[in-house]
């Protein structure tokens, strides 16, 4: 070996020589792939986001099957993939470094071979490490499968098997704790599971107090200072199942916890990782089934959306989703139902919403020639029958156009036991319209009530508690006597509904 220089300046020469040699392989990255079966043939370059693969670049191999893709700064790294003809792909690492691979175009994963690259040389190790550990492995599985096997082969079997596990999860180790801090390694950890203690001998509930724990510390597995991240889908399986199944699904909850995540990841500066988180909380509130999950996503657009911290939507994909949060602040869990004030039956009186006195109030905005209203409306009256004395008032706006056709309906049907409003075309025409909103009578969220409720389907309806606040929304009647019957902590005290009836409700409520 050759004699490290003694001169100090010397050795300053050679360590500058080194550092700008390093530069100057470490800014030649492209990737280069040799496909025996290619001639002159389009190949593409295609990069994960979550678990959706995408187009990134194309190029053209040439007559040896020869093709290079120009390399990609650190923050678009993460998981590639090069697709052939076919279309056929193999996967790799895009990492700040060197990348040269071999392979062919029938099997292209099958018979890929790593020429340069250390993190693709580590990614393909393990690979093929579990590759043959699942080789391993299926001889003891078929004993366990097998119902004539012996007391002793099946002890056996589960012996192995749990040497073969020691062994992944000893080489997993070793990857993620590395100190060349692999890429491949950081999305090896992000699947590993945080080991939870055991709960402290004087906690009263040792289950919830492990929860808790695993809720506070499951993103330690992942580095928010590291863009490439996003690109894996292990990635976009950890947002899904810290969003739908570890995070209690209470919207105010939801509302704290995101926040808090984005901010860690926003300190970090990571602004990739911050638009697949928000983008995904966005779309998982908004879509969700469960009652109330739009406050969440109001709340994630008023602070992000509407404050130009999303900046990579289109002004027309913003313009809609600012939109759809405007929608939808009138109706939102928690807050107080507008004073919706409109004319009665007779089209006469006028009656406020918030004049009624009842400790729960039911808005239910219906239709006369509405076929689920109709299946409804009857249920709703058994339900305010045995319901009213306990303090249940109904507050039925009726959604119909024309006044006459509701008016009728609720006579004939003798839907008259509860308060029964409604709007017509005279009072909506824009000299009246401005007449009664300037003269007190009524306001603009009762005259556009349809828009206000967000009635895109009829019937919708709203449970209020006493101070006229929202406590459920988009409820059945079905569901509005479990709510009521639950919150008064009884069981239901009479049969509302037939088997038939609970089933045809859960299909149609929204």
């Amino acid at each position: 070996m050759d004699k490290q220089p003694t001169s100090p300046f010397l050795r300053s020469v050679l360590l500058a020589v080194i550092a700008l040699t390093t530069t100057a392989m470490n800014a030649q990255n492209d990737l280069v792939v040799h496909v025996d079966g290619l001639s002159n043939d389009t190949v593409y370059l295609a990069n994960y986001y979550g678990a959706k693969l995408f187009y990134n670049d194309t190029a053209v191999a040439d007559a040896k099957g020869t093709v290079t893709f120009k390399g990609k700064p650190f923050e678009e790294g993460g998981k590639y993939a090069v697709v052939v003809p076919g279309p056929k792909f193999f996967e790799f690492m895009m990492v700040d470094e060197p990348m040269e691979f071999k392979t062919t175009a029938a099997n292209p994963s099958g018979d890929i071979e790593v020429i340069q690259s250390k993190e693709n040389e580590v990614f393909y190790g393990y690979l093929n490490f579990i590759k043959d550990k699942r080789t391993e492995r299926a001889p003891f599985d078929a004993v366990l499968r097998d119902s004539s096997a012996t007391e002793d082969a099946i002890a056996e079997a589960k012996a192995g098997i749990a040497k073969l596990t020691d062994a992944v999860n000893e080489y997993q180790y070793y990857l993620t704790n590395d100190p060349r801090n692999f890429l491949f390694g950081k999305y090896l950890k992000m699947i590993n599971e945080p080991q939870v203690p055991e709960a402290p001998e004087n906690v009263e509930d040792p289950a919830m107090w492990q929860y808790l724990w695993y809720r506070s510390h499951y993103w330690d597995r992942v580095d928010f200072d590291d863009p490439r991240l996003v690109r894996d889908g292990a990635f976009d399986q950890l947002v899904t199942r810290y969003w739908s199944k570890v995070l209690p699904q209470i919207p105010d909850t939801m509302i704290v916890e995101a926040h808090s995540l984005l901010d860690q990841v926003l300190q970090a500066g990571n602004k990739d990782m911050f638009k697949y988180m928000v983008h995904h909380m966005t779309y998982a509130s908004e879509s969700s089934k469960i009652m109330c999950m739009d406050k969440v996503f109001v709340d994630l657009v008023n602070s992000y959306y509407r404050t130009d911290m999303v900046d990579w939507l289109n002004e027309e994909q913003l313009k809609k989703i600012l939109d759809r949060a405007e929608d939808l602040k009138y109706t939102l869990c928690g807050n107080k139902a507008p004073n919706i004030t409109l004319p009665d039956l007779d089209q006469e009186n006028w009656v406020k919403l918030h004049d009624i006195e009842a400790k729960y109030t039911l808005i239910c905005i219906w239709e006369s020639t509405c076929g689920h209203c109709k299946k409804e409306m009857p249920k709703l009256e058994r339900i305010y029958d045995e319901w009213n004395p306990r303090g249940l008032e109904i507050f039925a706006i009726g959604n119909d156009f024309e006044p006459e056709p509701w008016q009728e309906y609720i006579r004939e049907k003798e839907l008259t036991k509860w308060v029964n409003v409604s709007d017509n075309p005279l009072i909506n025409a824009q000299d009246s319209a401005t007449a009664l909103i300037y003269g007190g009578v009524t306001n603009l969220e009762s005259l556009n009530f349809r828009t206000t409720f967000d009635v895109y389907a009829t019937p919708k309806m709203f449970l209020l508690d006493e101070n006229k606040n929202i406590l459920a929304k988009q409820v059945g009647a079905v569901q509005l006597a479990e709510i009521l019957s639950q919150m008064e902590g009884l069981e239901e005290t009479v049969p509302y509904f037939a088997p038939d009836e609970k089933k045809e409700s859960a299909e149609n409520d929204h």
